[in-house]
């Protein structure tokens, strides 16, 4: 699929996609991250997630400003966890301990970024450095998985009869790529 339409199209695609996803509140990107990984590699894959991840938080932060407002993020700052109150709030370091919570704590770290109008290129590094590691990590899982689903299937192919799924396992990238067999 991505071959017949081209990296001129597949990057962007990828980046908006991710963009989308990552800037709602709770989101969980590490699906999204596997998946860059899977198509476009461990390094390209990486690249497509930060580009994202910084697309996802300039335009998290805007939305935020506007919706800030419906959270009781006073209450839900009394509710932190202590290791996490110890900073001041909005400060980078209070942000980038509050991202460190699953869930919930990327969700805040805006709200709250947004709620006390911290400046927009804080917000965006503190989100990217908790999340950008993470979501290369996912992608070079996402690349390794797929290598390995496609050398298994390459090892036991005469046990295994799948002539209209061939083309699902074939890993495009890397040192040992194969050539696309299209289905017949």
């Amino acid at each position: 699929m991505l071959s017949t339409i081209g990296p001129f199209v597949a990057y962007p695609l990828a980046i908006l996609l991710f963009t989308v996803v990552a800037s709602a509140p709770f989101s969980v990107t590490d699906a999204l991250a596997i998946m860059n990984g899977v198509i476009f590699g461990p390094l390209w894959g990486s690249v497509v997630n930060a580009i994202g991840l910084v697309f996802a938080a300039m335009v998290g932060y805007l939305i935020a400003r506007r919706t800030s407002h419906l959270l009781d993020l006073h209450n839900n700052i009394e509710r932190l966890p202590h290791w996490i109150k110890r900073f001041k709030v909005g400060s980078p370091a209070f942000l980038l301990t509050l991202r460190i919570i699953p869930g919930l704590g990327g969700t805040l770290a805006t709200q709250i970024a947004a709620a006390y109008k911290i400046p927009m290129f804080v917000h965006v590094w503190t989100m990217c450095a908790i999340a950008v590691p993470i979501c290369t990590l996912l992608a070079i899982f996402g690349d390794r998985v797929a290598f390995s689903v496609e050398a298994y299937y390459q090892a036991h192919r005469p046990h295994i009869h799948m002539p209209h799924f061939q083309h699902l396992f074939q890993h495009e990238h890397g040192p040992h790529a194969t050539p696309r067999v299209e289905p017949t």
